[in-house]
């Protein structure tokens, strides 16, 4: 489905295509394809192409006593996270009573054999969660249950005990998860309805119903010729035995013999037993598909031991899932968060159609190093994050790695992020060559859509963020005390949909630099953002801070923010090339450009 546009507002099914000055309204808009005008061309397209499609709920029939609740720019400012603020277009369908439901149909032009719902339910009262099911109907006609969990939902920041207790004067935060399924019996024809009812067999006391990824998913791969099946060396397809052992046992024959490894279809339990490491450095591990491999972490919680999967020079890795059992984040900690892939190495690697659910950051160093068409869901930080890992070293130097067409939802920390840290003593290498191009992100329930934290020679490009709920649909500038500056960064055709959080006081876009107390406190952050979208911020459009910063800004569109659209807050230094860029839609009495800096930022253009 490469660069797939629709003309509804409601699907999202490859690339947001936005015509400058007819956005529609953003809640209820598509997080991933087609924000799109009616009658105007196409200025410019973002986001990944992907296999399947999404629909807002919002955007659904109601029956019942169904009903949608969103927030929008020029409501009250968001103070705390919300059902609403973590929703994907800032929207949901509640359904609280029996009767209750919402129809959505299938526009995607094909059948569907599987379903992602996005859904919350409500936590235990002693925290840990539920498990529940939530009816579905195709055509009007009961076809299955949908078994939903708020088990791993629900944490609580800053709780005296533990980020999964509700009694612990923790706020509530993280409230969703993804739900797939495969289709009982037939898919779901092109153009039919699904509808997802609360019945009497359905006990949770509301079903939150954020949106549904509709996909025709194609036959399992087969094994590849001259590869080693996990299975032959004692790995259990059947999620019974820990195989552990025998997946690393097939990598370590498979190098020596000049060979690639095979995963066929079926759910193998790793990490049950201790905390051994997989480590693919140097192999090719391949797997029949996203939907049908599956190598599954399950330490026994509280963890004492990681449970990371390691990416080497050399590695290829492709077409499986790799899902957890994890709670709450702390990498290697007691809640059972661990890196989805941890990727290194001066050699290079590659990591194409993977999807990780419930772990900490893909993080990803080395050098020349390429991942591409996979997703990410309903992490305990960062989707996709691009580093020199905090420490100098010939196989962490994080240059030239690009991230590209991959999809992230639901991340607790940023979507997509570019990390340069200069260490305690400031001897780790600067990151370049970064490049994170035509990815989606959507509604992260912590930190930001986009992030560019130091560096040099930064391309960020044709991106798409829908719905960012604590922080900023992108965040430009530095991380911390030890954060290397930002040198130089290229910020192009990306669609930026939300951002302005209930975290302090957030907007649509931040540029900032280092502050006084930085190993590099006299940097300036250096960007150039051209021919973007910021669209919806429920604060200010782009806010600049943070004593220096060099930034141009060249045909940009700034449309409906809830306050200013350029906030140049006091106590900036530096120099602003404006040239070209539309701000329109503002509300009564909201400045289009504010600059509290007119003595030391000098806006030109």
């Amino acid at each position: 489905m490469r660069r797939s546009i629709r003309r509804s507002p409601i699907w999202l099914c490859g690339v947001a295509a936005v015509a400058v000055g007819t956005l529609p309204a953003l809640p209820g808009t598509e997080s991933r394809a087609a924000v799109a005008a009616e009658a105007a061309p196409v200025a410019a397209a973002a986001g990944a192409a992907t296999p399947f499609a999404t629909v807002e709920a919002e955007s659904g029939t109601l029956g019942g006593g169904a009903r949608v609740r969103s927030v929008k720019p020029g409501d009250p400012a968001p103070t705390a996270a919300s059902l609403e603020s973590e929703a994907s277009g800032y929207g949901l369908v509640e359904l609280k009573s029996t009767g209750d439901s919402v129809e959505l149909r299938n526009a995607t032009g094909k059948p569907a054999n599987t379903l992602v719902v996005r859904a919350s339910i409500p936590d235990s009262a002693t925290g840990g969660g539920i498990d529940a099911t939530l009816n579905l109907y195709v055509n009007g006609v009961y076809r299955q249950a949908v078994p939903l969990s708020s088990k791993q939902e629900w944490n609580y920041l800053n709780a005296t005990t533990n980020p999964d207790d509700p009694n612990a004067g923790g706020k509530p935060y993280h409230f969703y998860n993804e739900f797939p399924l495969w289709i009982t019996g037939d898919p779901v024809p092109a153009g039919a309805t699904i509808t997802l009812k609360k019945d009497a067999a359905n006990t949770a006391a509301a079903y939150d119903v954020d949106s549904v990824d509709l996909e025709n998913v194609a036959a399992a791969r087969t094994q590849p010729a001259n590869s080693l099946s996990v299975v032959s060396y004692g790995a259990d397809p059947t999620f019974t035995t820990d195989s552990t052992a025998a997946i690393q046992n097939t990598v370590n024959a498979a190098k020596s013999q000049g060979r690639t490894v095979w995963i066929p279809p079926g759910k193998y339990l790793t990490n049950s037993l201790n905390g051994t490491t997989l480590n693919f450095t140097g192999a090719t591990v391949e797997g029949a598909g996203m939907w049908y491999t599956t190598i599954y972490r399950k330490p026994t919680l509280p963890a004492t031991y990681r449970s990371q999967i390691l990416v080497g020079s050399g590695t290829t890795l492709r077409d499986v899932q790799i899902d957890a059992n994890a709670v709450y984040r702390g990498v290697g900690g007691q809640g059972g968060a661990d890196y989805g892939i941890n990727a290194s190495g001066a050699g290079g690697w590659l990591v194409e159609r993977i999807w990780t659910r419930h772990t900490d950051a893909n993080w990803l160093s080395g050098s020349n190093a390429t991942v591409r068409d996979s997703r990410t869901a309903d992490s305990y930080g960062d989707g996709f994050n691009i580093n020199n890992s905090n420490t100098p070293n010939a196989d962490k130097l994080g240059l030239n790695i690009t991230v590209q067409n991959n999809f992230a939802r639901g991340t607790g920390d940023d979507s997509f992020a570019v990390y340069s840290d200069g260490g305690a003593s400031s001897t780790n290498g600067q990151i370049s060559g970064a490049k994170v191009l035509n990815n989606t992100a959507i509604a992260p329930w912590w930190a930001n859509g986009l992030r560019i934290a130091g560096g040099k020679d930064i391309e960020m490009k044709n991106n798409l963020v829908n719905s960012v709920s604590s922080n900023s649909a992108l965040d430009i500038g530095v991380f911390g005390d030890t954060g290397r500056p930002l040198e130089s960064a290229t910020v192009s055709g990306n669609v930026l949909l939300g951002g302005g959080g209930w975290n302090g006081t957030r907007h649509g876009v931040r540029i900032s630099s280092p502050t006084s107390t930085s190993k590099f406190p006299t940097a300036y952050s250096n960007v150039t953002l051209s021919d973007n979208t910021l669209r919806g911020a429920l604060r200010a459009g782009l806010y600049i801070d943070r004593t220096r910063v060099n930034v141009t800004l060249t045909g940009n569109t700034i449309d409906g923010p809830a306050d200013q659209g350029i906030w140049i807050t006091s106590g900036v230094t530096g120099t602003g090339t404006f040239t070209n860029n539309v701000i329109q839609n503002l509300r009564t009495g909201q400045a289009a450009t504010q600059n509290d800096s007119s003595a030391t930022f000098t806006v030109t253009g």
